[in-house]
């Protein structure tokens, strides 16, 4: 097993790249307008099936700020169900109905869910539609299951002390001041209670910092406001940390007991297939497969194009995010017919109108999943071809998507 350990520019995957060069486009031809960092994880297996990891990384900087939007959900998945067997309660699990009370001035109180099994919030099912589709109150739910404090300081404890969570997401007009509160929240079956966590509030310290989006935005007033968005109290993480998060749940034996997840086996299982399934293969809930095509979620290698029909064999275990012009996927992917696999991981800024934020002018489809495309291709083919002593056996990540109520 080796740690991560991430190193300058690698010659080797710079090699690779430029091997590519018209098929990767203007992002790797002016890869300091875009920001482009990408990390690449080649995995080899031993005699036991045991991964060994190799890391090769292009222009990654842990210092270069960049708004990770939805991929700070996946962080919120592991913890909530964290939470919840650090908890140790007869009768609460991700089924156990989930009633969220209200908080004036940032979230409505969640007291039914009509695309749940049961009728009611659950923490299986804000999971699955943050993992399926990428839902914004799913993840606001969780953060307030989580609570401020707790979610930053579990980050920092497993070796991410850089990572800053100060905030829930797709809702505007929330001071960070409110945001450190979160609402009460009971677990009942029935009448009778099972847990009650009231409102809670972090007096957390976070260490200062000065980033900044953009050279001009539109503020909530739509008045243009012809200076940098302030980033410093947005929330913060850097590429190899939301790599490294990714890995801790794909391979939580090769991270350290401190980095990894209190997770069991159902845990693992349960998040492997939302993370791999496509919206279409979830019966509860059921999304519009006109809003939330197949590849949906799919960045890298997929490239979000609908009709893109990869072969089933094919899944990418990813949590992408895309805001504010900065489009990034955190993937494990996996080949079942060639037994192949690796793990990739990349950032990339497409607002190419003259860095105005916030007019939802940015160029996610015409340049960002492009290139997402053509990044994944590039690895997937040279994974097709590379040779290997032993073949991984992949049965831990094997799902049967016909079991659509998971």
């Amino acid at each position: 097993m080796q740690t991560s350990n991430y190193l300058p520019q690698d010659s080797f995957l710079d090699s690779l790249l430029n091997t590519q060069t018209a098929r990767l486009g203007r992002v790797f031809a002016n890869p300091e307008k875009y920001r482009l960092q990408i990390i690449y994880t080649r995995i080899d297996r031993d005699a036991q099936n045991t991964p060994h990891c190799t890391n090769f990384t292009y222009r990654l900087d842990k210092n270069t700020y960049f708004y990770p939007a939805s991929t700070i959900k996946l962080a919120a998945t592991a913890l909530a169900l964290e939470k919840l067997n650090d908890l140790s309660i007869q009768g609460l699990d991700r089924h156990t109905p989930m009633f969220t009370g209200s908080m004036p001035g940032a979230t409505p109180a969640a007291l039914t869910d009509a695309s749940s099994p049961s009728g009611f919030p659950s923490i299986g099912n804000y999971i699955k539609k943050i993992l399926l589709v990428s839902d914004n109150d799913a993840f606001n739910r969780l953060y307030e299951f989580i609570g401020q404090e707790a979610f930053n300081k579990s980050l920092w404890a497993k070796g991410y002390p850089g990572a800053q969570v100060r905030h829930r997401v797709g809702v505007s007009g929330i001071s960070p001041e409110k945001n450190r509160y979160t609402n009460p929240i009971t677990f009942r079956r029935g009448r009778k209670v099972i847990y009650q966590q009231p409102g809670l509030y972090s007096p957390l310290t976070f260490s200062p910092r000065h980033d900044q989006m953009g050279k001009a935005y539109y503020n909530e007033q739509n008045e243009l406001v012809e200076t940098p968005m302030d980033a410093s109290e947005k929330n913060r993480i850097c590429l190899a940390d939301l790599h490294n998060i990714l890995k801790s749940i794909i391979f939580p034996d090769l991270v350290t007991k401190s980095q990894r997840f209190r997770l069991n086996d159902g845990d693992y299982g349960f998040l492997y297939h939302c993370m791999s399934a496509q919206p279409e293969e979830s019966e509860q809930p059921t999304f519009d497969s006109a809003a939330f095509h197949h590849n949906y979620v799919k960045f890298l290698l997929f490239g979000a194009e609908k009709n893109n029909n990869i072969s089933g064999n094919v899944r990418s275990f990813n949590k992408p995010g895309w805001a504010y012009g900065t489009l990034t996927d955190v993937a494990y992917i996996a080949d079942f017919a060639h037994r192949i696999e690796f793990m990739l991981s990349t950032t990339v800024y497409v607002n190419d109108n003259t860095g105005i934020l916030s007019d939802e002018n940015y160029q996610f489809k015409q340049i960002g999943e492009p290139f997402m495309q053509a990044l994944g291709e590039l690895i997937y083919n040279y994974e097709r071809q590379r040779p290997r002593i032993y073949r991984p056996d992949l049965s831990r990540f094997k799902i049967d998507y016909s079991n659509k109520i998971f």
